[in-house]
């Protein structure tokens, strides 16, 4: 049996360390120090949010908007479990959500994007008030 690499046009976590993510797309690779969301599908957009304690329901729902299969969300350097009442959006929309620490989610959203799944990764990078 021959077996080929998975191939995918989705961003790539390449690296991680305190406080940043190294991400690579279309050849160019980026250090980011600050929240960010990661689409499977291409996109690489800001989010604003620099403390787990200022997460808001319009966090998630800008999740829900990009209408992916998964959320992975990355909750800083521990794992902590977003409210309930934040994820209203994304159970109405049937879309699933796993929490873990933000570098197990780097890790989770390599292999699921590298399988083709639609998936986002909503990643906290957290500073210090």
């Amino acid at each position: 049996m021959k077996l080929q690499p998975d191939r995918s046009d989705a961003p790539t976590i390449l690296g991680y360390g305190p406080n940043w993510i190294g991400v690579g797309h279309q050849g160019v690779a980026e250090k980011i120090e600050h929240s960010l969301v990661l689409d499977s599908r291409g996109r690489k957009m800001d989010w604003q949010c620099s403390r787990f304690e200022a997460l808001q329901e319009a966090h998630f729902d800008q999740l829900a908007g990009l209408q992916p299969e998964l959320v992975v969300f990355g909750s800083g350097a521990r794992l902590r479990f977003p409210p309930p009442v934040l994820l209203h959006r994304l159970m109405a929309q049937r879309i699933g959500l796993e929490t873990m620490d933000t570098v197990a989610a780097c890790r989770t959203y390599n292999i699921l994007a590298g399988e083709g799944r639609h998936v986002v990764a909503a990643l906290l990078i957290e500073r210090e008030p």
